[in-house]
């Protein structure tokens, strides 16, 4: 593990990131740039695809593993940064991933669905699919939360999400 240079002393942080923060052009709308990366694959972890939702959602599932990568070099306001976007859908965790250049365990933060009985969560999610069909209009979604993260009286991302992502139909809860 490399040290710290920095003056502040502060603590740098790996991150693995496997469904929006695999897109530099998001990164570096949070973070304002891209930190280095590794690919990186976090085992007994399935990747699902949310009902309603455009990103996925990891949970612990034996047997099964997650491609993404190590963001690394992480300091500790864009590790809240990543937290608020996160929101409160997700928990922040402390896993071990496997690096795929070279088979070195890491220990990184990763973002975990916070509901693990949710039955929202079906199949899998592919990260090319996205890229394709929702990249662009989830940039400007991005765009828009960091805009709002720097007002005083700033949106959770979920709300964010959902203003920007009007969608008509089955978004009523059942009662």
């Amino acid at each position: 593990m490399e040290s710290s240079s920095m003056s502040t002393g502060q603590r740098l942080h790996n991150v693995f990131v496997y469904g929006s923060l695999l897109a530099d052009d998001v990164v570096t709308v949070l973070l304002k740039r891209v930190p280095d990366s590794s690919p990186a694959i976090l085992h007994d972890f399935h990747r699902f695809s949310i009902k309603g939702r455009i990103y996925p959602a990891i949970l612990p599932v034996e047997n099964k593993k997650v491609t993404g990568r190590v963001l690394s070099g992480i300091t500790d306001p864009e590790l809240d940064v990543l937290d608020t976007f996160e929101d409160d859908e997700y928990e922040r965790r402390t896993i071990e991933v496997s690096l795929m250049d070279s088979s070195q365990k890491l220990t990184a933060y990763a973002y975990v669905w916070a509901n693990i009985n949710d039955p929202n969560l079906y199949g899998d999610w592919h990260f090319e699919e996205w890229r394709q069909a929702h990249m662009k209009d989830f940039v400007n979604m991005t765009t828009g939360f960091m805009e709002e993260l720097e007002l005083p009286e700033s949106k959770p991302r979920v709300e964010t999400y959902e203003t920007f992502f009007q969608q008509g139909g089955d978004t009523t809860p059942m009662s």
